[in-house]
């Protein structure tokens, strides 16, 4: 995707993401503490270290890296495996500052183009021509133009998806409840009141609440842009007090705190996950990569008893989120060409066959490549969700998010540099309001005034 900081120049986006880059070593320094957290290492050799997401097929690739090593015994991986949170804010840190800790990052398409610009990832086109069989063109196409940069892929997707909404079958059977193809937020807050037993500790529903931009803001971003709401309008004017604004926000944090779960102020993706799989609630609206937790019959309940339909719409329709995590070489990696190995290695169509062969086919990476929907293992164990995640991948517009024009990009983030600072500022307004410290109206005010500082500077310069 292009973002509207281009229009500004170069050098006003490098001011702005160095400033960002501030930001996050002081917030991953408080997060993390030292270098070494969460890492797994091996000795000897020409080190690769890789900062990734500890989300669940993570941790399967960590798993299987011990393969790559004896293919490749010159290079040793060593892994720093964070949560979503910190890993933004120390790979944001050290990519911005040229710290030059890693080899490898796992990144978005929120900050691939912005970074492209900037000059500090290395274009993968080259090697991704000379390696026989990678196929680039395999990779669903929305991911590859938001991972691009004036037409070359500068990261490339492990996974991908969208959002939709997931719901016990079997619980809306017994309620007599029928969902819909593609129901309206209105039928899911209906539902979740029918549903929801706290007597017997059951939620109707399940929705993310710890402040994050990539957290809270998710799913909350697409609510937002389906009730009509923007961040700003075409001159950069603030809207966060906008009355659809105001509407859409309300919803969310009165959903979430009558019928969603228990402590829902601090409960994000992996929250939610365990609330589903263990069969605590009735619905959930997120990723549509959450089904490797779901559907894996190692660790959770639910298997076979989960429905999946397209992301609740109000006014907009295809109201889904897009997001890939990625894997991307910092120009100041130190071994990039054993960087791509490992990257073409574990974004690689065998890869993906391998892990369905070996762990499950639940733990495959999904939405990532077409070719992955083409094999017939996987086809089976994800006819309950395959298909609706290829239709809600196809039919999002990040370049279009919302009812009313915008003058940026994406749809559960913005796609400028000042968002991480932003979009975190905003969601601990709106995690304060459901944890019940402050009102929506007190959380709005306050995240109009963060959002009008950043469209001042916009409109300074139209």
């Amino acid at each position: 995707m292009t973002t509207p900081m281009n229009k500004n120049g170069p050098g006003r986006t490098r001011r702005r993401a160095k400033a960002l880059a501030a930001l996050a070593l002081s917030t991953v320094l408080a997060l993390s503490g030292c270098a070494g957290a969460g890492s797994f290492t091996s000795g000897g050799g020409r080190t690769v270290t890789i900062a990734m997401v500890s989300n669940s097929q993570m941790q399967d690739a960590i798993k299987l890296s011990g393969e790559f090593e004896q293919a490749n015994p010159g290079i040793k991986l060593k892994f720093v495996s964070l949560s979503e949170n910190e890993a933004r804010a120390k790979i944001t840190s050290s990519v911005a500052t040229g710290g030059g800790e890693f080899d490898v990052v796992m990144i978005s398409n929120y900050e691939t183009p912005q970074w492209a610009a900037d000059g500090w990832l290395t274009d993968l086109a080259p090697y991704q021509a000379k390696t026989p069989g990678y196929d680039a063109a395999d990779f669903i196409s929305s991911l590859q133009k938001s991972l691009s940069y004036k037409g070359d892929m500068y990261s490339v997707p492990f996974y991908g998806e969208s959002s939709f909404l997931m719901y016990r079958k079997d619980l809306f059977q017994q309620a007599g409840l029928t969902m819909p193809d593609q129901p309206t937020w209105d039928q899911v807050a209906q539902f979740a009141a029918k549903l929801n037993d706290r007597a017997h500790g059951h939620s109707g529903i399940c929705l993310r609440g710890v402040p994050g931009w990539g957290e809270t803001l998710a799913p909350l971003d697409t609510v937002i842009n389906t009730f009509g709401g923007r961040w700003f309008d075409e001159n950069w004017h603030a809207q966060l007090t906008s009355p659809q604004v105001e509407k859409a926000v309300n919803f969310y944090v009165d959903l979430v705190r009558k019928y969603g779960e228990p402590g829902a102020a601090t409960s994000g993706f992996s929250e939610c996950a365990t609330q589903l799989s263990q069969g605590d609630t009735a619905m959930w609206y997120d990723a549509t990569s959450a089904v490797g937790v779901l559907e894996d019959p190692a660790s959770s309940k639910v298997v076979g008893k989960i429905g999946y339909v397209l992301a609740p719409i109000a006014q907009k329709p295809n109201s889904g989120w897009l997001y890939t995590w990625s894997l991307g070489i910092p120009k100041t990696s130190h071994h990039p060409d054993d960087a791509w190995k490992f990257i073409s290695w574990m974004t690689s169509k065998e890869y993906i066959k391998h892990v369905g062969q070996k762990l499950g086919w639940s733990h495959v990476p999904p939405g990532s490549r077409k070719s992955t929907y083409e094999i017939p293992e996987y086809a089976e164990a994800a006819k309950a969700y395959g298909a609706v995640t290829l239709q809600a991948m196809s039919t999002v517009d990040p370049e279009h998010p919302t009812v009313q024009p915008v003058p940026y990009t994406g749809i559960q983030f913005l796609a400028i540099p000042e968002f991480q600072d932003l979009g975190t500022r905003v969601s601990q307004q709106i995690s304060a309001a459901i944890a019940g410290r402050e009102s929506v109206q007190t959380a709005l005010q306050q995240s109009q005034e963060y959002a009008e500082t950043v469209g001042r500077s916009y409109r300074g310069n139209q």
